[in-house]
């Protein structure tokens, strides 16, 4: 599941829109990212909490890793050529279920310049 099937599947769930996050494009939910570009060529990154992220990356290491960047946030990277993409778009409904329960962030206050 490449970058664009990732978003078109995430933006077929109910209550999520493509936005932006540093500057990127990224699906949010709640106002809060569940999915963005990642860093590394042939990933994209999921937002989630930790504790799945940890059980992602044992179970499955092939398709679900971090850089020293990710690191101890919640998140992790997805490989394009993961062998499960049902898993994935499992893990994006989690993503998208975890971000509506959450309340929505506040607004940041407009950079002066």
């Amino acid at each position: 599941m490449n970058w664009e099937e990732a978003v078109a599947f995430a933006l077929s769930l109910p209550g999520t829109e493509m936005s932006t996050s540093y500057g990127a494009p990224a699906v949010k939910a709640n106002g809060r990212t569940i999915l963005s570009p990642g860093r590394e060529a042939g990933s994209f990154c999921l937002h989630i909490d930790r504790d799945t992220v940890e059980m992602l990356m044992e179970t499955d290491p092939d398709s679900w890793w971090q850089t020293p960047h990710y690191t101890g946030w919640p998140a992790v990277l997805v490989r394009h050529d993961s062998a499960d993409p049902d898993r994935v778009r499992l893990m994006i409904e989690r993503a998208r279920d975890q971000a509506a329960s959450r309340p929505r962030p506040r607004p940041r206050p407009a950079k002066k310049g």
